[in-house]
């Protein structure tokens, strides 16, 4: 008796159920989900892990005895000044007005290592993207600067703020990410600059210094609040020279290498 009465009841529900697997045939049939149609997860070149980077190999800036590959600002072909020397195998400013020292080649994105010694009460820096050009009078007036500082004895170290202006800071424009990490006059410091798709990260001694972006809101409002806000230039190149500043006083560098990333 329960069988007849469900059979009886079948027929009511078959247009229901007809009309139910049509709709699901024509879905299926018209969006059809395969493992091809989707998207693989992307990763922006710009947050890569650093050991999946494509770099270039190490290019040396510096040879130990000479200043090949070096001019000074806006003097192209013209012999470098008496001032910049070669001291025990290392780049050496004797005295100041000599002008700042520019690489011959301009990069983009790249990894810079350098070591450097400042004189008591010195001030010198580490400048990139650097555009040469003769109505920019000064390599700074469109490079931002690794700043390089005896942070005891020169007055910048108090300037600026919270330490903007301190040795392995970006000058004025970010305070220290690991305050401290410069050795005294006198000895050598390791630098490291790293530049690649709009970001860069500062290293002094092996501790990070600094981390930004080289374009966008962010560093224009970094540079809004600093001394170069409304600077014609300043900031603005993706590529150009790095410089060894003359900021008047005695300093060193050595052991220069670059590769491109």
């Amino acid at each position: 008796m329960n069988y007849l009465r469900f059979s009886a009841n079948v027929p009511a529900l078959r247009p229901t159920l007809a009309i139910g697997f049509l709709a699901l045939t024509l879905t299926l049939n018209v969006n059809p989900v395969s493992a091809a149609s989707v998207p693989a997860p992307h990763t922006p070149a710009a947050v890569q892990p650093e050991h999946l980077l494509k770099k270039g190999k190490w290019e040396t800036l510096f040879d130990g005895k000479t200043l090949k590959g070096w001019h000074i600002y806006l003097k192209e072909g013209q012999p470098v000044s008496d001032k910049w020397t070669i001291d025990d195998g290392a780049i050496h400013l004797a005295s100041g007005g000599a002008g700042d020292l520019v690489t011959d080649k301009e990069y983009g994105n790249f990894e810079l290592e350098v070591e450097w010694k400042i004189a008591e009460g010195g001030n010198s820096g580490i400048i990139f993207h650097v555009h040469e050009d003769p109505k920019f009078k000064a390599t700074y007036q469109t490079g931002p600067e690794m700043q390089v500082l005896d942070n005891e004895r020169h007055p910048d170290a108090k300037q600026g703020r919270d330490g903007n202006r301190t040795a392995g800071s970006l000058y004025d424009l970010q305070k220290p990410v690991t305050p401290g990490a410069a050795k005294p006059a006198g000895e050598w410091n390791k630098a490291r600059l790293v530049i690649n798709n709009g970001k860069a990260e500062q290293y002094l001694n092996g501790k990070k210094t600094a981390e930004y972006p080289t374009s966008g809101p962010e560093w224009d409002k970094m540079v809004a609040e600093s001394k170069f806000k409304g600077w014609e230039g300043f900031g603005k190149y993706a590529t150009g020279h790095i410089a060894l500043q003359d900021h008047g006083n005695k300093v060193w560098y050595r052991n220069i290498r670059i590769r491109e990333l």
